[in-house]
């Protein structure tokens, strides 16, 4: 076997599944009842974003992220409330939709790097870090874009509108941090894969 060959990595049918398995979870946190706080709505997705990014990486679990996105515009009503089609994309929250998978890469790269360095007390740590960076870099700047696009908003009413959620949101990294470290300690080789 060549070294090219070797050093190669492959797409596996364990990838595929992983994949498809984060994307139906998210659709089904999805499905959660929302509450209103303000224009957009309290959902539970983000916690299964950080999960697929967390669990499986920055690129499984951007797919599976993908593909709950693809889903959700194809038809499958799998976004907040059981929504579905094109025009959740070009709503009031097609910028965070969008923005989930970036999200999950980003949350995935500080994963997968916090993981290599060994499990310990610092990791949950690290995985909360990364659901912080992932928050400000991606999700809030994407989610402000949608809603100045689709609602008229300009950039101090969109912040007022996202600031909102910066602590809800927290909590659910915690929460997806504690269960993928859990996920690590009884499958650590999953992200390494």
């Amino acid at each position: 076997m060549s070294t090219q060959a070797a050093s190669t990595r492959s797409f596996a049918p364990t990838d595929v599944a992983y994949v498809a398995v984060f994307a139906a979870l998210i659709g089904a946190l999805a499905l959660i009842p929302t509450v209103m706080i303000g224009a957009v709505p309290f959902s539970f997705p983000l916690i299964g974003v950080a999960l697929a990014g967390l669990c499986l990486g920055p690129w499984r679990g951007a797919l599976a992220v993908l593909l709950y996105v693809v889903a959700g515009t194809a038809g499958l009503p799998i976004f907040s409330g059981g929504k579905s089609g094109p025009g959740v994309l070009f709503g009031l929250t097609g910028g965070y939709v969008v923005s989930f998978v970036v999200a999950a890469l980003i949350v995935g790269f500080v994963a997968r790097w916090a993981v290599r360095r060994g499990l310990s007390a610092m990791t949950l740590v690290w995985f909360v870090v990364g659901g912080v960076i992932a928050r400000f870099v991606a999700i809030m700047p994407l989610g402000m874009l949608g809603l100045m696009r689709a609602g008229g908003m300009d950039a101090a009413a969109a912040f007022k509108a996202d600031i909102v959620f910066v602590l809800p949101d927290l909590l659910k990294f915690v929460l997806a941090s504690l269960l993928a470290l859990s996920v690590h300690k009884a499958f650590p080789r999953l992200l390494g894969r």
